[in-house]
């Protein structure tokens, strides 16, 4: 018999393994963003020397591109069916491994100096992000609950420093003269270690659909529908506010500053580099203020820090002043993404038709909005066009309350998953 008070052996013992496959958990998830980061800049710095190899204009280069557009969508529109029905561990390691096969096609097909090739390894390499994308976000927001820690933002985060490790890999073999089949040829073999690496420690079944309830005369009764769900549209459009403000950068930060702050080619790319890096620092530095006021006022304060960085950017002919409140344009859209999604994770039952529908969300204004922003902006140049980003994100900072779920992570699922002797899952946490 146990003395009062203390735990029994076997509980602590329990509770210590739990511990520990919840770490390795964690740091997996943190290397699958990592190795997407490094993977789509790796292929994003090397789009130069693949048009030159492939001697393609730029109207017929944007046709192959579209490739990548077309993968993504496909892959993000079925992400939250398949992760319902396999769990997340089957959808993340096909997924990655869907990528990675597209970048080898890419790679034989800039060494073949073939455009179909290419087009066809970045519909496969787009639809093993999005097909994946989803996965791991419910993976994340699964730990973040059992674990009791904010874990999304720095996942995120590694994912913006793998674009960071991976742009400046490209930069070096560039400078190098490094042929673009073989400098991601290497990134094939690099992802490849890592995905193997990562894929033992993500446990079977998170993410899987429970199923229906029965009623009288034995059918299952369906569950509503996610987006009939008024705050989880709210969350969505929070999500779609701050990944354009995210995407327009990515697509058009570095020629905003050329044509419409007159900076030079360089100075315009290391304006890109500085956004980038604050994307990553937000990333990693956001969970220490959002366990102390709470993710409200973060997605809030985000907001704002990234509106006051876009007027800045857009009303100023100061091109220093420009340039310097570009860090408040990446601090302030570092944070919104990932936070929405771990308040569309707790926002209610059905965890991933949740984080799907608001991930697709993402997907459409990373996806869709860039373009149409450079269609405005061709009529009334790119400076004015933001000012649709701007006010986007100024309508995210008075929809900030949407994220405030209620749910805490951690406690009774935490503890419940000790005494099973097994992970909780997202239907376990949920119900906590």
């Amino acid at each position: 018999m146990s003395s009062p008070g203390r735990e029994p052996p076997h509980v602590g013992r329990r509770s210590v393994l739990m511990d520990q496959a919840v770490r390795r958990r964690r740091h997996a998830l943190f290397l699958l963003f990592l190795l997407a980061g490094i993977a789509m800049s790796s292929w994003v710095t090397r789009t130069p020397a693949i048009r030159d190899r492939l001697e393609l204009s730029t109207a017929h280069m944007g046709l192959v591109l579209f490739g990548l557009s077309l993968g993504s969508m496909a892959g993000i529109s079925c992400s939250g069916r398949l992760v319902s029905r396999f769990g997340t561990r089957p959808v993340i390691v096909w997924g990655t491994w869907l990528l990675i096969a597209g970048m080898a096609v890419i790679c034989w097909g800039s060494a073949s100096a073939s455009a179909p090739m290419v087009t066809a390894g970045l519909c496969a390499f787009g639809a093993g992000l999005g097909v994946g994308d989803v996965a791991v976000n419910v993976d994340g927001t699964d730990v973040e609950r059992v674990g009791g820690r904010t874990t999304l933002p720095a996942l995120h985060g590694c994912f913006s420093l793998g674009t960071v490790l991976g742009a400046g890999a490209g930069m070096a073999a560039t400078a190098a003269g490094v042929p673009v089949h073989w400098h991601l040829a290497a990134i094939v073999l690099f992802a490849a270690g890592l995905l193997v690496y990562a894929a033992r420690a993500i446990p079977p079944g998170t993410g899987r659909a429970a199923p229906e309830e029965p009623h009288e005369g034995g059918v299952g009764k369906r569950r509503p529908a996610v987006w009939k769900d008024g705050r989880l549209l709210l969350i969505g459009a929070i999500v779609l506010a701050m990944a354009l403000a995210e995407g327009s950068a990515n697509d058009w930060l570095p020629l905003l500053m050329v044509d419409g702050h007159g900076m030079d080619a360089t100075s315009g790319s290391l304006v890109y580099a500085g956004f980038a890096a604050a994307m990553t620092l937000g990333r990693f530095g956001g969970t220490f203020f959002l366990d102390r006021f709470g993710r409200t006022v973060v997605v809030r304060a985000s907001a704002l820090s990234g509106a006051l960085g876009l007027l800045i950017v857009i009303v100023s002919d100061n091109a220093v002043l420009a340039g310097a409140a570009v860090l408040l344009w990446g601090l302030g859209a570092s944070l919104g993404f990932p936070l929405a999604l771990s308040a569309a994770g707790e926002s209610g039952p059905d965890q991933t038709a949740r984080v799907s529908l608001v991930a697709v969300i993402g997907y459409v204004a990373f996806l869709v909005g860039p373009p149409g922003l450079g269609f405005l902006g061709g009529h009334v140049g790119l400076r004015p066009a933001m000012l649709v980003v701007l006010a986007c994100v100024v309508c995210a900072a008075f929809l900030a309350p949407a994220v405030e779920t209620g749910a805490h992570t951690g406690g009774s699922a935490g503890r419940r998953a000790v005494d099973a002797d097994v992970p909780a899952t997202a239907d376990d946490v949920g119900s906590a």
